[in-house]
């Protein structure tokens, strides 16, 4: 009886009905705001149920996590996979003596003012935030904004300098150099109010030099390869069922990334493998490799390969 009662209720030709008739001014106004108190009543749900999944498996999600010294005066703002990567640079930087740090939004809606007011630290001097996606003619984009709304509604943190930068669009790579021009850029004296990261803009002039040779920052241990093939011609067929080998039937975390062009078949490929002892954070492409392999012999002659070799690294040469 319930399944039919629901069908019944279905749009259907056969017994029309009217459903989201228009409403007036006034009576729209007042029920588009009723759902406020709903939207108030969501952070405290997430955190409850973070809490449940925290005392399960042990991790410390909350709607905004830091990560980096507790007397930072650098701090990056972002969400998402790039968090990852600057984590490893963070590390770098405070075991060299820096004080930096990354604030990590998990509840970017609502946005809650007091949870992100809690985790940064008291001794912040420059915040930089990033932001995966571009508004073109705004002043800044989204998380940004929310950023420096949130400081200035609760009136702390008013000397400290908020400053807005792009990463990853289109999925572009971002890696610990990009992060490492991020800090180096906030050490300035006056930094650059809007910035890029990953590419050279050599036209608004926006980008960051990025800090090459950036300093391996991935987990000591960890094993990583990188494989040019042909599309089509099984490289990455072969490199997916490695990782899942070395995945299931070894006691080593393990990753895998594959970058191909759009031409796929007939396309230069790159598989990226990581495997190794300890958790990998590196959520980005190799461009130093203990292991390096050419399957199509012509591409010697047009990569850099060897070039992407650490001291001591093997390449192979499939001809």
């Amino acid at each position: 009886d319930a399944i039919q009662a629901f069908r019944d209720h279905a749009l259907n030709p056969n017994h029309p009905c009217q459903r989201g008739s228009a409403q007036n001014p006034d009576i729209f106004f007042q029920a588009r705001e009723a759902c406020n108190k709903y939207y108030d009543a969501v952070p405290e749900v997430v955190v409850k149920y973070m809490d449940k999944v925290n005392a399960k498996i042990g991790t410390d999600y909350k709607p905004f996590n830091y990560y980096g010294a507790e007397d930072a005066e650098h701090v990056i703002v972002a969400m998402g996979s790039v968090c990852d990567c600057t984590e490893e640079v963070v590390d770098y930087l405070n075991a060299a003596g820096e004080k930096v740090g990354l604030l990590k939004v998990h509840l970017y809606r609502p946005f809650v003012a007091d949870y992100m007011l809690r985790e940064l630290p008291k001794t912040v001097k420059t915040i930089s935030v990033l932001d995966r996606t571009k508004e073109p003619g705004a002043l800044g984009e989204p998380l940004y904004l929310d950023v420096v709304a949130a400081l200035k509604q609760a009136g702390k943190f008013q000397d400290v300098p908020v400053f807005t930068g792009r990463y990853g669009l289109g999925s572009k790579d971002t890696p610990p150099s990009s992060i490492f021009a991020v800090y180096k850029e906030l050490e300035k004296d006056e930094p650059k109010n809007r910035f890029t990261i990953g590419i050279v803009d050599d036209v608004t002039n926006l980008s960051l030099p990025e800090v090459k040779p950036a300093p391996i920052t991935s987990a000591p241990g960890t094993v990583e390869c990188k494989f040019w093939g042909l599309g089509a011609d099984g490289t990455v067929g072969a490199n997916k069922n490695s990782i899942k080998i070395i995945g299931d039937h070894t006691d080593k975390y393990a990753q895998a990334y594959f970058d191909y062009d759009s031409k796929k078949s007939g396309g230069v490929t790159m598989s990226h493998l990581r495997f190794g002892k300890k958790p990998i954070k590196s959520t980005y492409l190799i461009h130093k490799a203990n292991f390096v392999a050419c399957h199509n012999p012509s591409y010697v002659n047009k990569y850099n390969m060897v070039q992407e070799l650490v001291d001591g690294g093997t390449f192979l040469l499939n001809c």
